[in-house]
């Protein structure tokens, strides 16, 4: 495959952004096959595990955007990269050619691997993975994947910290990771136990209103605390 060609899992929407600082706003979602990590927890092995290789696409820059344009009837909004991880793929084409027609892009990470065309994003999302999604975090990896997106010089997209939260242990990473970025927002959500059948809804909101008790308790103020919107929503149903 071409060094130039994107591995596309899925091309769906218009939709609304489900979750983080961007939740509600109408958006189209490309999500990328292939990741560099194996979370516990994972609600996309359709786009991470490489059993699913033959189920991703490959297409270019040009092709994927044709394809946007055709769901948003030419009208541009945003497009979220997603995965998988987004990061691994070669998307600074796809970028620069949706700027050229107006489209805006917002990009979410692990923070594990960075490039120079991050600068360019519109609202670039780094969601480090906590103790229970049994991977490690490279605190070098992450700070790179914030110079790249401009976190010193002070241009570049808008950074934002996403923490997902099942336990005291993930409250506690988070709330470590974020101390070290002061000046980078923050939002919680409450992690989905059951990614595979009917959502525990009830479950759920139990550990958004255990999130929001914690983090008012220890005088947290500076973070936001969000569901996953799509999650209520339409459950675990995806490509919505």
């Amino acid at each position: 495959m071409s060094n130039t060609m994107i591995r596309v899992s899925e091309i769906f929407g218009p939709t609304i952004q489900g979750e983080g600082a961007l939740i509600g706003r109408p958006t189209v979602f490309l999500r990328t096959g292939g990741c560099d990590y194996r979370c516990s927890w994972c609600d996309t092995l359709h786009a991470v595990d490489s059993k699913y290789r033959d189920e991703w696409t490959p297409m270019s820059a040009s092709d994927i955007l044709k394809r946007i344009d055709s769901l948003s009837g030419g009208k541009p909004l945003m497009i979220t990269l997603s995965g998988g991880n987004p990061a691994i793929q070669p998307l600074e084409q796809l970028i620069r050619l949706g700027h050229d027609k107006g489209y805006e892009f917002a990009m979410e990470t692990q923070g594990s691997v960075s490039h120079k065309w991050f600068s360019i994003l519109d609202v670039l999302i780094i969601s480090p993975k906590p103790p229970s999604s049994d991977m490690e975090l490279d605190g070098i990896a992450l700070f790179k994947t914030l110079q790249a997106g401009g976190y010193e010089r002070g241009n570049g997209p808008d950074i934002l910290l996403k923490f997902v939260v099942f336990d005291e242990a993930d409250y506690k990473f988070a709330k470590d990771v974020a101390s070290n970025y002061p000046h980078l927002p923050v939002y919680l959500q409450p992690g989905n136990h059951t990614v595979d059948g009917e959502a525990d809804q009830a479950g759920l909101m139990d550990r958004m209103r255990w999130l929001i008790e914690k983090s008012t308790q220890d005088k947290w103020y500076d973070v936001t605390i969000l569901p996953q919107l799509h999650v209520m929503i339409w459950g675990n149903k995806k490509g919505v």
